[in-house]
C-alpha cells in the first residue's frame, strides 16, 4: 500500500490556483522528486500534504489516514521541514530536538536515547551542546531533518531541503536520505521505532521538492510540476527519453552569435547555454538534417563551427522542454 496518497487535490487563493487537479501516489522505500520552477506550486502541494493547508477540492491519505478527517493520525506518520530554517537559535542542538521530541509526546526516558541515535544518524552528535544560532547553513539543515526524524516517521515531506547549501553539505544530506530508505535491514539503524520498538529505513517514503536536476536524478520518481498541474511523471529514464534523438550538442564560437544563428534554423525548437556549448532540441528525427545545415550556416554567419552531434538527454533538457512547453 502507498504511504502517500493524493486524489485531485486543487487549491485556490481568490482568482489564483496554486494546485490544479493534483494525483500522485508514493510507495514504501520510495523517493519522489517533485520539481517546477518557482511559482509552479510545489510548496502548495507540500502544505497541502502535511495538513498546514485545506484542499479547496480532493484528498490526501499518509499511510492510510486522511490528512483533513484524521488529521492526528496522519500527522503522527509525518515528518515535515520546510524551506525555512525553524529551529530556536537561542536553544543548543540536543535542546532543539528535545522540544520537538516532548511536543510529540515522548516520554523522559525515551527522548534523551532516541535523540541521541538521530543526531548520530545525521552526523550532529558532537555538536550536541551548540548553540542552533551558530551552526552552518547546512548543518541548520540536518539539524532540521533531524527534529523531522524524532516523530518516528513513515514520510517525509522536505521542501527544497538543500537550497543554498554547499555542493559537499548537499552530497551529504543525500547520502543520509538514500540511508534513510534503501539501507538493508540487516544495516540500517533502527531510530524509527514505535512504541521502544525498531523499524528499518525500507518503509519510509519521501517527497523532496527540489530545484537541482542531478537531485531529481536521484529518485526513483519525478514529477514535473507547471502552473499548479502535474505535466509529466516517471523514472528519470522513462522522462528523459522523452527527448530520445532530439538533443544537439553543439561546440563553437562565439557563443551569443551562434544562439542567434541556430534558432533561426528549421527544426531547431529551442537552444539553451551549457557551459562553453550549446544545447539544441530539435524535432524529431531532424537533428541529422540540422547538423548539416549549421556546418554552412555557422561559417556563413561569421562564426565558428567546431563540433555538433546528438547526445543522450538530461533532466534538465527535459525540464526546460517542459517549461517552456506551451508557454
Amino acid at each position: 500500500m502507498a504511504l502517500i496518497e493524493a486524489s485531485h487535490l486543487r487549491k485556490t487563493f481568490g482568482d489564483l490556483v496554486a494546485v490544479d487537479d493534483l494525483s500522485l501516489s508514493v510507495a514504501p522505500g520510495e523517493i519522489y522528486g517533485l520539481v517546477g520552477a518557482d511559482g509552479a506550486g510545489k510548496t502548495t502541494t507540500l502544505r497541502l500534504l502535511v495538513g498546514a493547508l485545506t484542499p479547496s477540492v480532493g484528498n490526501a491519505s499518509i499511510d492510510g489516514f486522511d490528512i483533513q478527517k484524521q488529521t492526528e493520525q496522519a500527522r503522527s506518520k509525518l515528518g515535515y521541514l520546510s524551506q525555512r530554517f525553524s529551529m530556536y537559535e537561542d536553544l543548543t542542538v540536543l535542546e532543539n530536538i528535545r522540544f520537538f521530541a516532548e511536543v510529540r509526546g515522548l516520554k523522559s526516558d525515551e527522548w534523551q536515547p532516541r535523540c541521541m541515535e538521530i543526531l548520530d544518524f545525521v552526523g550532529l552528535a558532537s555538536f550536541k551542546d551548540r548553540f542552533a544560532g551558530q551552526l552552518s547553513g547546512g548543518m541548520k539543515q540536518k539539524l532540521g531533518l533531524a527534529s523531522a526524524l524524532v516523530t518516528r516517521p513513515k514520510v517525509l515531506l522536505l521542501d527544497e531541503p538543500t537550497t543554498g547549501v554547499d555542493p559537499v553539505t548537499r552530497q551529504d544530506f543525500w547520502q543520509l536520505l538514500i540511508r534513510l530508505v534503501s539501507t538493508p535491514v540487516s544495516d540500517s539503524p533502527p531510530i524509527f521505532g514505535e512504541n521502544g520498538g525498531s523499524r528499518r529505513g525500507a518503509d519510509v517514503s519521501v517527497i523532496i521538492s527540489t530545484p537541482y536536476m542531478d537531485e531529481a536524478a536521484r529518485c526513483q520518481r519525478v514529477g514535473f510540476m507547471k502552473k499548479g498541474k502535474l505535466i509529466a511523471e516517471g523514472t528519470p529514464g522513462q522522462l528523459r527519453s522523452m527527448l530520445d534523438e532530439r538533443i544537439v550538442e553543439l561546440r563553437g564560437a562565439p557563443l551569443p552569435l551562434l544562439k542567434q544563428i541556430t534558432i533561426r534554423e528549421a527544426g531547431v525548437e529551442d537552444v539553451r547555454a551549457f557551459g562553453d556549448r550549446l544545447h539544441l532540441r530539435v524535432s524529431d528525427k531532424q537533428a541529422d538534417t540540422v547538423i548539416r545545415s549549421l556546418k554552412k550556416s555557422i561559417p556563413a554567419g561569421g562564426g565558428t563551427f567546431v563540433d555538433a552531434r546528438l547526445i543522450p538527454s538530461s533532466l534538465e533538457d527535459v525540464f526546460m522542454a517542459l517549461s517552456h512547453e506551451d508557454a
